[in-house]
């Protein structure tokens, strides 16, 4: 059956790697009766974590949705990855979530990528609560991390449950709000009285529970500050509204591998954290104007697939998540961004791979369709062609390339359609071939990402792939003023060619790109012939004289010229202007420009050191650093892209695995001297090799 609306909830469990999400997952699933056993990462069992790549490394890699019921509530649940390589399996989870349960070491707190999954957090002001785990390590301290939220994310934090001891003296956890302990007995949590050595603390804890619960609504203020407190009831209804304006992150401490904290957590969720009803969805009017719609049952049918992917048994795969209205099994609805019908069959919610049947989805709610023909990540869904459509997930840039093809040339054309559907099914990867480099070059988050994809292709095609690092992308311009004429004359009987051109070259400001103009006066060249000069022009410059890159920032001037009545042509031309063009550049200082990209690198600050010397014997400008708290450090530095390809493996190793980078384009600089001789000799023998293959 459907659950309504207002029955509904649905969150995303990120954090760090190895911060316990798919460990608290499966003790969330065996609280709920939803399975007979927590398996153990280890065992290659969970819930969520099945596929084979997983399985092997012990690591989530896509978000997995799941679902459990729960004081009568449907709670559908992400499992996320905790690599920065898969942070599109993250934004995708979240885009369909309207809480994030964040996961913190309760030994290690704050890490890397709890600070960007906290600024992505904000950049989608998403609620999300903080699980503080591994309490039962030596030197776990949950009142370190409380206070480490607090003052590095500048938030306001109430702790919902408090632990009983640490380390090896940790016995359970007490739920502050509904003032009862959880302790473990016979592998599963009990009800118990809250032991008299922490009643003071709980008394202190709930106090600012009620200040916390009290700061938005007026009355309850009032009655916070008259009564010095509030009851459980009045906390609940406050947390409701501070949660839904996102106006506290409430804590929770507990142990995911033993299920300590999970019952205290699952209450919240179902009490207080607000359903889907009213959560706002961004759709687009058009290309300069956004609109909002809120999350509505009572609204003609809208939805927006939030991810595709494919299974070897049940086929494609598309997640939906309902905006407005409701989509029940055997209707037919359309798809607004591929223009098409699609006929919807049976519906299912999943518990990891399992796919349970279900006949109806109200607004809010999250589901499965089997092989829709047409549907793809980011597509809109709704009841009649006349809906807007949803803005699309917004990823972040691919920051790892890898030149690839297929061994043997009848396998080309399936290898490239695997790529393309794997980039259908994952934002955060690209496949393009690159006319210029004359390489299909797939590009992802970072070196285990790309292998992923290649791996599993080779396991289910037993192709042959080829990798390599893909080329740069260099230019070619020229430093001062030069002209040349160039004369095109043949004769092979009949009409023959002719064509005489006089041009003059010039260097242009970085990043004007181009510039055509025609000075030919008193009739030289009939104004008919110009297009074909500027077409042999163009040309000329898609291929330079030093090492083949195209040619940019560059003004052309046509001076003078000398065409034949009867064999000049417009083709004729071209090729005068072609050759008069490169002879020009020649003469003309020509040089090479590599892109420099815009790097901001997330480090712990003890390899700060080190990060900031490699960056410098990589030709990088540091252009700043920050000190980001807990530990962090961001460095703002531009690098040329040819030092940046392996970039994701040597920060990886630099930094024992934690460190992370975003990069983006931003010019091209000029090189010379030894390494613009190198270029220049790769360039050529890559052209041999390309000759030789013809």
């Amino acid at each position: 059956m459907g659950f309504a609306t207002d029955s509904v909830r649905a969150v995303a469990v990120s954090g760090h790697g190895q911060t316990g999400k798919t460990t608290l997952i499966e003790q969330m699933l065996l609280a709920a009766g939803m399975i007979q056993k927590a398996e153990t990462i280890e065992s290659g069992k969970t819930v969520c974590d099945y596929t084979p790549e997983e399985i092997e490394r012990k690591i989530s890699i896509y978000a997995k949705l799941t679902h459990l019921r729960w004081k009568e509530k449907l709670i559908n649940v992400w499992d996320t990855p905790g690599s920065s390589d898969f942070t599109g399996e993250v934004i995708t989870a979240f885009r369909a979530s309207e809480l994030a349960v964040l996961m913190i070491n309760g030994k290690a707190g704050i890490q890397i990528e709890t600070i960007k999954l906290w600024r992505n957090l904000d950049r989608r002001n998403k609620a999300r609560l903080a699980f503080i785990n591994n309490m039962d390590e030596e030197r776990a301290d949950y009142q370190r991390c409380v206070q480490d939220i607090h003052s590095r994310f500048e938030v306001e934090v109430c702790p919902v449950t408090m632990p009983m001891g640490s380390g090896s003296g940790f016995s359970g956890v007490i739920d502050v709000l509904r003032e009862t302990a959880w302790i473990m007995e016979g592998g599963a949590e009990k009800q118990a009285p809250i032991p008299d050595e922490y009643a003071d603390a709980v008394a202190r804890a709930r106090e600012v529970l009620a200040g916390a619960a009290a700061e938005g609504d007026e009355e309850l203020l009032v009655k916070f500050i008259d009564e010095a407190g509030l009851s459980t009831e009045d906390m609940i209804r406050g947390l409701k509204l501070a949660i839904k304006d996102n106006r506290v992150v409430p804590a929770f401490a507990g142990c995911a591998r033993t299920g300590s904290g999970v019952n205290a957590l699952l209450d919240f969720i179902a009490d207080i954290v607000p359903s889907p009803a009213g959560a706002l969805e961004m759709v687009k009017k058009n290309e300069d104007e956004e609109l909002v719609v809120k999350i509505n049952p009572a609204q003609p049918f809208s939805a927006l697939v939030v991810k595709t992917s494919n299974d070897q048994f049940s086929g494609k795969l598309s997640y939906i998540k309902v905006v407005t209205g409701s989509l029940a099994s055997d209707s037919e609805v359309y798809n607004f961004t591929e223009a098409k019908k699609e006929k919807i069959g049976k519906l299912y919610r999943a518990i990891g791979k399992k796919l349970v049947e279900t006949n109806e989805l109200f607004a809010g709610d999250i589901g499965i369709a089997v092989k829709l023909p047409y549907a793809r990540t980011n597509d809109t869904l709704s009841s009649s062609p006349d809906a807007l459509p949803f803005i699309k997930l917004r990823t972040p840039n691919p920051v790892y390339s890898m030149a690839v093809s297929a061994a043997e040339k009848k396998d080309e054309d399936k290898l490239g359609e695997l790529l393309v559907r794997a980039c259908e099914e994952d934002k955060t990867l690209s496949y393009a071939y690159n006319s210029e480099t004359k390489q299909s070059v797939l590009s992802g988050m970072g070196d285990l990402h790309i292998t992923i994809i290649l791996n599993r292709i080779k396991a289910l095609t037993k192709i042959a792939i080829q990798t390599a690092m893909p080329r740069i992308a260099y230019r070619e311009t020229i430093q001062r003023k030069a002209q040349a004429e160039y004369t095109h004359k043949k004769q092979t009987g009949g009409h023959g060619q002719y064509a005489r051109v006089v041009l003059s070259i010039a260097p242009l400001e970085r990043g004007e790109n181009y510039s055509f103009s025609n000075a030919v006066f008193g009739g030289a060249i009939s104004k008919g012939y110009i297009p074909g000069i500027e077409k042999g022009v163009r040309e000329a410059m898609d291929c330079g004289v030093l090492a083949g890159y195209p040619v940019v920032d560059v003004g052309v001037t046509v001076l003078d010229g000398k065409e034949h009545p009867v064999d000049s042509s417009e083709m004729a031309f071209k090729i005068a202007a072609r050759n008069a063009f490169k002879d020009s550049m020649r003469n003309a200082g020509p040089i090479l420009l590599e892109p420099i990209m815009n790097l901001t690198v997330f480090v712990d600050s003890h390899y700060l050191g080190d990060i900031m010397s490699d960056l410098s014997s990589r030709r990088g400008h540091i252009l700043g650093q920050s000190d980001l708290g807990g530990g962090i450090e961001e460095i703002r530095a531009q690098v040329p892209h040819h030092e940046l390809l392996k970039y994701a493996i040597d920060l990886r190793a630099m930094t024992s695995g934690t460190g992370s980078f975003e990069m983006t384009f931003d010019h091209y600089s000029p090189i010379s001297g030894k390494i613009a001789d190198e270029v220049i000799a790769a360039a050529k023998e890559f052209m041999k090799h390309q000759a030789e293959d013809e």
